[in-house]
C-alpha cells in the first residue's frame, strides 16, 4: 500500500464529502477504529481523552462514546479549550453526544495552569491523543503546548489519533511532539509516518480503513483544487505566473482562447507570440493581453531567438493553439522544446513530435483519442482499464505528463493515475480544447505537473457543465472561459 501526503489526505477527505459522502461517516468510522483499537489491548481499566478543537478532536470524542458503551472501562475526556470554540460542525455534534454517553467524566480546560492542576493524569491505563491533526506547522501553542507535556510525562500507554500531536507529517522540523507507543492512521500510511526519525514519535504505526470511496482518491475533485497554489496578500505581479502562449498563423481563434482561459485562472501576465499575420486580430480579442508579432504569416526557425528570449522570463510555455503543421512550424516547435522549463503542448504541436524531449524541462500533453493514436502508433481501447495502463505506460516511456482527453479524462506522469469525469456533450464545440491548454498552462506556471493537468481538467469540464446548464449544446468556448472563475471561487 502505498503511503500519501497529509495534505493529499485532506483532499480525499474533501472529495470524499463532493460525491456525496458525509463527512461524519468518515469521523465514526475513525473513532471506531480507535475504540477498537483500545479494546484489542485492554479488557478493562482507566482511559483518558485528551482531545483539540478540530477533527482530531472530534476522532477522539467519537472513540470516547464507543468505549463507554463497554462498563469494564473507566472513561474520562478533557476537552482543550471551550466547546463554543470547536472548529468543525461534525467535530461539534459530535462533542454535544458526549454528556449522554456515560462518560466518567467530561471537562473543558482552556487555562494551562487548570490543565497542570487537573487530578485525573495519573493512574490512566491508557492515554488517547488527540490533540492536534495533521496540519501542524511549528511550536504548538497553549493549552495545546502544557497538554503535550503532560500526556509525554505519564507513566501510562500512549495511542495517538492519526499521527502525534505536533509531529509534522510532511517532514518539517519536530519542535515539540507527543511520544507514542502506538500511532493509529487512517485510510493510508503516511509518508512522514515512513521517515527515518518518525518511529520515536509515532511508536508502532497502524493503518485503519474509515470506508473512503474509491473515487475520492482516483477521480478529481474539489479537494485536489484546494490543494493548488492560489495568491496571498503577500503576492505581487508576476507571483501567480507569468504564461507564453506560442500559436497562431494558421488560425487566430485557438491561441486567444488559450490566453483568455489562462487569465482567468488566474495566471498574473499571459503574452501571446503569434506570426505577424494575425497578431492584430488576436489582439482585438481583450486589452489584457500581451501580444507579440513574429516575422512571417506561420511559425518559422527566424522565430527562435524572440521566443528563446520569452521563454527565459515565463514560467511555462503554452505551445500548440492554432499553429497549423507547415513542415517549419512543426522543425521550429521541436527545435523550442528543449529550451523550455515547463511546457504545455497541444493541438498541431503533437504532430509528428519526437519524445523524450531532449532536456531537463517538465511537459505536459494534452491530446484527444486521435492525437494520442498518432503519438503512440496505437489505437486508444474502450476499456477504462486498459486506457489507463496504455497512458501511464507511455508517460512513462517518454518522461511527460499525459492528459488524454475523452469522456472520461485520464491524466499520467507514469507514477500517478487520474481520472476525470467531469464536462458534457456540448463541449464537443471547437474551441473548448483550447480553453483547457490555458487553464493548464495557467496552473503548471505555479503548481507541478501532475496536480496542474489533473486539477485543469476537473476545472474545465466544470465551467463546461456550468455553461450547459446555461447555454445547453449552444454553448460555446467563450461560454466555458465565462466560468471559470465560478468553479474556482466556489472551492477555494
Amino acid at each position: 500500500m502505498s503511503s500519501i501526503t497529509s495534505s493529499k489526505m485532506r483532499a480525499i477527505d474533501a472529495n470524499c464529502a463532493y460525491i456525496g459522502m458525509n463527512p461524519l461517516q468518515l469521523m465514526e468510522n475513525a473513532g471506531a477504529a480507535i475504540a477498537r483499537e483500545i479494546t484489542s489491548k485492554l479488557s478493562s481499566g482507566k482511559v483518558l481523552f485528551v482531545a483539540g478543537r478540530g477533527n482530531n478532536g472530534g476522532d477522539a470524542f467519537v472513540a470516547a462514546r464507543h468505549l463507554a458503551m463497554n462498563e469494564n472501562y473507566d472513561v474520562r475526556l478533557i476537552l482543550l479549550g471551550n466547546s463554543s470554540r470547536i472548529r468543525t460542525e461534525e467535530s461539534k455534534q459530535n462533542f454535544s453526544l458526549l454528556s449522554y454517553s456515560g462518560l466518567t467524566e467530561l471537562r473543558e480546560i482552556a487555562d494551562s495552569k487548570e490543565l497542570e492542576k487537573y487530578s485525573g493524569w495519573k493512574d490512566n491505563d491508557i492515554i488517547v491523543d488527540g490533540v492536534l491533526g495533521s496540519g501542524i506547522k511549528g511550536a504548538p501553542r497553549e493549552p495545546e503546548s502544557t497538554a503535550i507535556d503532560l500526556i509525554n510525562s505519564s507513566d501510562s500507554y500512549i495511542i495517538s489519533i492519526d499521527s502525534p500531536s505536533g509531529y509534522d507529517l510532511d517532514g518539517g522540523e519536530v519542535v515539540k511532539s507527543v511520544v507514542a507507543d502506538t500511532t493509529i492512521t487512517f485510510h493510508k500510511m503516511k509518508t512522514g509516518l515512513e521517515l527515518p526519525d518518525s518511529e520515536k514519535y509515532a511508536g508502532l504505526v497502524k493503518v485503519a480503513p474509515i470506508g473512503v470511496c474509491r473515487d475520492a482518491e482516483e477521480y478529481v475533485g474539489i479537494g485536489d483544487l484546494m490543494s493548488l497554489a492560489h495568491r496571498n496578500k503577500y503576492s505581487h505581479k508576476g507571483n501567480s505566473g507569468r504564461v507564453l502562449v506560442i500559436g497562431g498563423g494558421a488560425y487566430y481563434g485557438a491561441p486567444a482562447l488559450a490566453a483568455m482561459a489562462a487569465l482567468r485562472t488566474g495566471a498574473d501576465i499571459v503574452t501571446v507570440a503569434v506570426p505577424e499575420n494575425v497578431a492584430d486580430t488576436v489582439a482585438s480579442f481583450s486589452p489584457n493581453l500581451i501580444v507579440i508579432p513574429l516575422e512571417g504569416d506561420r511559425l518559422n526557425p527566424s522565430n527562435i531567438p524572440v521566443l528563446k528570449n520569452l521563454l527565459e522570463t515565463h514560467d511555462v510555455a503554452v505551445i500548440g493553439p492554432g499553429l497549423g503543421r507547415e513542415r517549419e512550424t512543426l522543425e521550429t516547435v521541436e527545435q523550442l522544446l528543449p529550451f523550455c522549463r515547463k511546457a504545455v503542448v497541444d493541438a498541431d504541436a503533437l504532430f509528428g513530435l519526437t519524445l523524450p524531449v531532449k532536456s531537463e524541462g517538465k511537459f505536459i500533453l494534452t491530446p484527444h483519442s486521435a492525437e494520442f493514436s498518432r503519438l503512440s502508433g496505437s489505437e486508444v481501447p474502450k476499456e477504462l482499464d486498459s486506457k489507463k495502463n496504455i497512458v501511464r505506460r507511455f508517460a512513462s516511456d517518454k518522461d511527460v505528463t499525459l492528459l488524454l482527453k475523452g469522456k472520461i479524462d485520464v491524466i499520467s506522469d507514469g507514477s500517478v493515475t487520474r481520472l476525470n469525469r467531469t464536462g458534457n456533450s456540448g463541449m464537443t464545440v471547437g474551441g473548448t480544447g483550447d480553453v483547457l491548454t490555458g487553464i493548464t498552462g495557467a496552473l503548471f506556471a505555479v503548481n507541478d505537473a501532475m496536480s496542474a493537468g489533473s486539477c485543469a481538467v476537473f476545472i474545465n469540464g466544470s465551467a463546461g457543465d456550468l455553461a450547459y446548464e446555461e447555454k445547453g449544446n449552444g454553448l460555446l468556448a467563450t461560454d466555458i472561459i465565462a466560468r471559470i472563475t465560478d468553479v474556482i471561487l466556489g472551492v477555494l
